[in-house]
């Protein structure tokens, strides 16, 4: 076997393998004699047909499996000689089946880039901080609160603080627009939900009361169409509901499955250290990945781009079908090249700075970040864990992301880092 490999532009590659003219045509005969036993020919009992008859009746669809077999058979010892790892399965682009001497196929594929990781001393990277409040706490406990509050009819005017509803038509210039109108609508007064002078217009309203508003939409809206414009709104006033607030108490608590007000306070707080942790890990994480790319440029393959995009699209699709969504089928994958870009890149890099490092997950290290990551699911921590012990590919992501967290502290160690304090609220947009 004859290989001769040709670099192309940026990481595309062909490769030739040559091969005596007799491999094939041993191959493709072999072929047909396999089917002789089952092939009916007028003048000819099944078995009995010559070679030549075949070969004229079936010999392209022979030729094309003979092809097939070769290629299965000698395409991997190809690559090996030739020390190229195609990043995708490689594409026959040529069959020379007619020379007298040899016989040659070529294949052409793109191979993955040389990583070369650049310096982490040169990496300026912003970390993060974050500190739990008092207030934050209080803040967390006030909406257990408002969830818990129940709303009674009265008949009485309203007042800051009830829940009111109403129907309501919204015009611009006498000409009503989408989304302007609602009919049973609930809101509490002081909420803010609703542009700026609606609820105003709502306290001292009584049930059964027509009003009408003139209000402006904010400049800054989010509909471009309404940003700025005048508009009326014609309301009727429905119900007017009191707020019924719970006390802060134990019977309070074993409403959410705690013994006291006091387990409630202490596991709120845990949950809310939980929460913060996670998602400054994630903002760190995005730093330090963003530092390395932006100092890391290289080509990739398209293929891998494709692949990673498809996945993309498919992630979102699975996203919104569990919100109750349609899914879009008519966005391209190509929606997402610049993203699957960016994660093949980092992908590879990941991968070449743990290998330059020898980072490699022990069991101990993958059963820590297992038991970790278990703390978010109650009292299903333990099925939680055991579903990813049971599966060893499963168990291979969480060894990526140990590995990953290797490769996270490496660059910190030697990279240039700024420390940042956050508030709560700025850190989970609450």
């Amino acid at each position: 076997m004859q290989i001769s490999l040709a670099k192309l532009d940026g990481l595309k590659r062909t490769l030739t393998v040559e091969l005596p003219a007799q491999t094939f045509k041993q191959k493709s005969d072999k072929i047909l004699q396999k089917m002789s036993p089952s092939v009916a020919i007028n003048g000819f009992r099944k078995g009995k047909v010559p070679l030549a008859v075949l070969q004229q009746q079936f010999g392209e669809k022979a030729n094309s499996d003979a092809v097939n077999e070769i290629v299965n058979e000698t395409l991997v010892e190809a690559l090996q000689q030739a020390k190229v790892t195609p990043a995708e399965r490689p594409e026959i682009t040529k069959i020379d089946s007619n020379n007298k001497d040899n016989f040659s196929y070529t294949v052409a594929f793109e191979i993955y880039p040389e990583v070369k990781v650049a310096n982490f001393s040169k990496l300026k990277i912003e970390q993060f901080e974050v500190e739990i409040s008092p207030s934050d706490e209080e803040k967390t406990l006030n909406e257990l609160l408002e969830k818990s509050t129940k709303y009674t009819p009265v008949k009485r005017k309203s007042v800051l603080g009830d829940q009111i509803s109403v129907d309501f038509k919204g015009t611009i210039s006498g000409v009503e627009f989408a989304g302007g109108d609602a009919k049973d609508f609930k809101l509490v007064l002081g909420k803010g939900v609703m542009i700026k002078g609606f609820e105003d217009g709502l306290l001292d309203a009584s049930a059964e009361q027509k009003l009408s508003l003139d209000l402006d939409f904010p400049k800054d809206y989010h509909s471009a169409e309404l940003a700025g414009k005048a508009v009326n709104f014609a309301i009727t006033v429905n119900e007017i509901s009191a707020p019924k607030v719970p006390k802060l108490d134990d019977d309070f608590a074993k409403k959410f499955g705690e013994k006291d007000i006091q387990t409630l306070k202490t596991n709120l707080q845990k949950q809310l250290r939980l929460e913060a942790d996670a998602r400054i890990a994630n903002q760190n994480k995005e730093a330090i990945f963003t530092a390395l790319l932006a100092a890391n440029d290289f080509a990739v393959p398209q293929a891998s781009i494709d692949n990673e995009a498809q996945n993309l699209l498919q992630e979102m699709s699975a996203r919104l079908q569990q919100q109750g969504l349609p899914a879009d089928n008519k966005l391209p994958a190509s929606t997402f090249n610049p993203e699957a870009k960016r994660r093949v890149m980092l992908g590879l890099l990941i991968a070449q700075i743990a290998k330059e490092q020898k980072f490699t997950a022990s069991k101990a290290q993958i059963d820590e970040k297992l038991i970790a990551m278990s703390q978010n699911y109650g009292a299903e921590a333990q099925k939680m864990i055991d579903y990813y012990n049971e599966d060893a590919s499963r168990l291979s992501s969480i060894e990526l992301l140990v590995v990953e967290k290797m490769v996270q502290e490496a660059i910190l160690a030697k990279a240039k880092v700024s420390i940042k304090s956050k508030k709560f609220d700025e850190i989970t947009g609450k």
